[in-house]
């Protein structure tokens, strides 16, 4: 419970309900998944493969995967958003096995369990990145991949993906990131790499709210995600 911020799990327990929603609250994890999935399918084997989704939410990611043939487990600290992922799983037919829990405890209880870890856009919104990433690294089997995907931190991510998503366009709720807690990619790689895992690739995620589009480029300022391989 220690790496665990109350204040952002009471934020997304209150927005629960929409998480599904494809023109609600969370209307760009949605347009954002299918190029995240991609990525993920583009680097590691998903069918048959064991997956944790770390900071799973509302399952939008665990759903698509578990669609896709992986044996999905998806974790998270908010108790409303793992129902919410429960009951849309029942609906859409697709077995996808949820846990309360952090990171940190099910390693301690799973280790070596998984062929592939995801963990997205959900660092931000932990106290200690360091101790999360090595709980991943430790879910991880040997020749796993991992991926990771996070807010670069500097001017412009906090004009697009604060002033601009949150205030000005009201893509996400106000209040939604803490830019102070964005990551850098060099810092990312570091505490990659300090867990004893090898980093891969480093890709820039591009997403126009206009048009609704997602895309993976070269520009690391704003989003980006990192595939990372176990020993």
């Amino acid at each position: 419970m220690s790496n665990v911020d109350q204040a952002e799990i009471r934020k997304f327990e209150a927005l629960a309900h929409r998480w599904w929603d494809p023109e609600g609250d969370f209307r760009p994890l949605h347009d954002i998944n299918p190029v995240r999935l991609d990525f993920i399918a583009e680097r590691a084997s998903l069918e048959g493969a064991g997956v944790v989704d770390v900071g799973c939410g509302g399952g939008i990611l665990a759903e698509a995967m578990a669609a896709a043939g992986a044996v999905v487990t998806g974790m998270d600290m908010a108790g409303s958003p793992l129902s919410v992922a429960r009951l849309h799983a029942l609906e859409s037919g697709v077995e996808v096995e949820y846990l309360e829990s952090t990171a940190e405890a099910l390693a301690g209880e799973r280790p070596g369990r998984y062929q592939v870890v995801t963990c997205l856009e959900m660092l931000e919104h932990v106290p200690d990145i360091h101790s999360t990433i090595a709980a991943c690294a430790t879910l991880a089997a040997p020749g796993a991949a991992l991926f990771f995907s996070t807010i670069n931190r500097n001017p412009k991510a906090w004009a697009l993906a604060v002033v601009g998503a949150e205030y000005v366009l009201g893509l996400l709720p106000r209040g939604t990131h803490d830019y102070a807690k964005f990551i850098k990619p060099h810092e990312l790689a570091a505490a990659v790499r300090e867990a004893g895992l090898e980093v891969v690739d480093i890709t820039g995620m591009s997403y126009n709210p206009f048009t609704r589009k997602a895309a993976l480029g070269r520009d690391l300022d704003v989003n980006y995600l990192l595939h990372a391989r176990k020993p």
